[in-house]
């Protein structure tokens, strides 16, 4: 498992982990949005993940909000590498490692895998990209 902030990323890798995030967020899921939205660069967002055989298995990215909470987000794992439980590892190690209380918002299909990590619902369910979400806390 790897851990770094922006700064302290190679060109190839910052290549490489954007590239699964668009692959799957954009390509498989068929979500036309901003997969860049800036934040990634941002002094205190940490980028998480696991390597394969042929680049990264699993990512995810923190993020600390201005109230100084943290945000969990892009949580992804390569479709060849499903089901090994590498993204409950990330997000394990993440919640061990950044401020509490930390928020997501998970897509809807993963409310009670997220709920296995202790983040509770925390509002209504909303769509964005044509994907159902549902803001989640874990105290």
């Amino acid at each position: 498992m790897r851990h770094a902030r922006f700064a302290e990323l190679d060109g190839r890798t910052v290549h490489d982990l954007l590239r699964l995030r668009v692959d799957v967020f954009v390509v498989e899921q068929g979500c036309a949005y901003p997969e860049l939205d800036g934040r990634d660069v941002e002094p205190d967002a940490g980028h998480w993940w696991i390597d394969g055989t042929d680049g990264p298995a699993a990512y995810l990215r923190t993020l600390v909000e201005p109230d100084g909470s943290s945000r969990l987000g892009r949580v992804v794992t390569h479709p060849a590498a499903r089901g090994r439980g590498l993204a409950a590892a990330l997000v394990r190690a993440a919640l061990d490692a950044v401020p509490h209380p930390v928020r997501i918002d998970a897509q809807s299909q993963l409310v009670d895998w997220y709920r296995s990590f202790g983040f509770e619902v925390d509002g209504p369910e909303f769509t964005e990209d044509g994907i159902v979400h549902t803001p989640m806390l874990r105290r």
